[in-house]
């Protein structure tokens, strides 16, 4: 990565838009996705069928296993998603704060830029975290996925276009900071740029793959660029 490149790509940028698990903190550090996934099946089971499908237990993403819940037994996906945001709100309490997450938060206010969070996660967890980590009045926006409405997750660019509308902002004056390729996919159908945060080895060419304008390992990185 390009340090000029990014420090171009982030000077016409008035609000920034970010994942939160992953670019701010990890949220199933403490608490993780596994046990989050079975907790939530055994929350349903009783409610399960006989046909409904049995891979459903060996489920290790609590996101994916709402997305498949929701697939098959829509009358479900309220119970289910109201399950999985206490749960979230359980594992934040726990979360390993993201290296430069909170530095970066801080640079965008500090430089005059807009802060926003866009995620699949829900939202009450992610205003948990913030407010316990004293970053609330830093935050001009949560836009965690739609209660009851998992169509509502990146990819789909719907939380994206609805915090555009919120901050009355064109997608140029934006960019977005996702650490997956379904963030860079969710960024190109709301036409607004993605930075890729490729914390985990592989991801770099993932996220270049997929479209992100610039990649980056470090989010102290992206923060020194702001400044």
């Amino acid at each position: 990565m390009n340090p000029t490149h990014l420090a171009d790509v982030l000077r016409p940028v008035k609000h920034v838009f970010f994942d939160f698990d992953g670019p701010v903190c990890s949220v199933f550090a403490g608490l993780p996705a596994s046990e989050v996934a079975r907790r939530l099946y055994e929350t349903l089971r009783p409610a399960l069928a006989p046909g409904d499908p049995d891979g459903w237990a060996l489920e290790n993403d609590p996101l994916a296993l709402l997305r498949r819940v929701a697939d098959v037994r829509p009358d479900l996906a309220g119970q289910a998603d109201e399950t999985l945001a206490r749960l979230e709100v359980e594992a934040v309490v726990l979360a390993e704060r993201t290296t430069g997450g909170e530095s970066t938060i801080r640079a965008c206010v500090e430089s005059g830029r807009s802060v926003w969070i866009i995620s699949n996660n829900s939202g009450d967890a992610i205003r948990s975290y913030l407010t316990d980590h004293g970053l609330g009045d830093d935050v001009a926006g949560v836009f965690g996925r739609v209660p009851g409405d998992p169509t509502s997750m990146k990819p789909n660019p719907r939380l994206l276009l609805d915090a555009l509308s919120a901050a009355s902002a064109a997608p140029a004056s934006c960019i977005f900071i996702g650490d997956a390729a379904r963030d860079v996919e969710a960024g190109k159908a709301a036409e607004v740029a993605t930075i890729g945060y490729a914390n985990k080895p592989g991801k770099e060419a993932v996220l270049a793959a997929a479209g992100a304008v610039v990649v980056t390992d470090s989010m102290s990185t992206i923060a020194d660029a702001l400044r």
